[in-house]
């Protein structure tokens, strides 16, 4: 199972935190430091794989994590999870925000956290894989996108109608209505 997915960049900010099991904050706060201090001073040519040891609960446990440009992509995961597997699930995961994006950066990250939050829901539920095939996931989003745009749609009728009513000049057509002439003032008797 996974436990934990954990986004950072190099200065060891998180980018994105997804925890499937529940920790206290502080110690959420502890894991991502702690990882991040595991994770940081490793070379880039050596195992993507190392022992959770005493940080999320025992020896059971193991972190694995690629190094793309500035963000470290982590996963936090039990004995029963294949260490190959999740690099996999974290190569799909760094292609889909890739395609979805275009050219993904840590900028996508921090301005369209529910989009990748979306796309990490497709991959990931509960601390299960879901779903390991890039094009169904990104049919999967696209979808979503869609409804996202017809919701857009009917929310914004009432503005739609605003607008169309602030473009029918309304002053003018007023001053066009032809009113009936009223009979003067001068006709009428004062009863007093």
């Amino acid at each position: 199972m996974i436990k934990s997915i954990l986004v950072f960049n190099n200065h060891g900010k998180p980018r994105l935190l997804k925890f499937y099991v529940h920790y206290p904050e502080e110690q959420q706060q502890h894991i991502v430091r702690e990882t991040f201090q595991l994770v940081s001073k490793r070379d880039d040519n050596v195992c993507n794989f190392l022992e959770g040891g005493s940080l999320i609960g025992g020896s059971d446990f193991k972190l694995i994590y690629r190094h793309y440009a500035t963000l470290y992509f982590v996963f936090c995961v039990d004995s029963s999870e294949s260490e190959l597997g999740i690099l996999d699930l974290i190569q799909v995961f760094v292609e889909t925000l890739d395609r979805c994006f275009e050219n993904v950066c840590e900028l996508d990250l921090i301005f369209h956290v529910d989009k990748v939050h979306n796309i990490l829901s497709e991959l990931v539920m509960g601390g299960m894989v879901l779903e390991t095939n890039m094009n169904e996931i990104l049919t999967r989003i696209q979808e979503q996108e869609k409804l996202e745009k017809q919701e857009a749609g009917i929310s914004a009728a009432p503005a739609r109608a605003v607008s169309a009513m602030k473009s029918m000049n309304i002053p003018q057509q007023i001053k066009d209505i032809k009113l009936p002439d009223l009979p003067s003032l001068s006709n009428f008797k004062n009863p007093f």
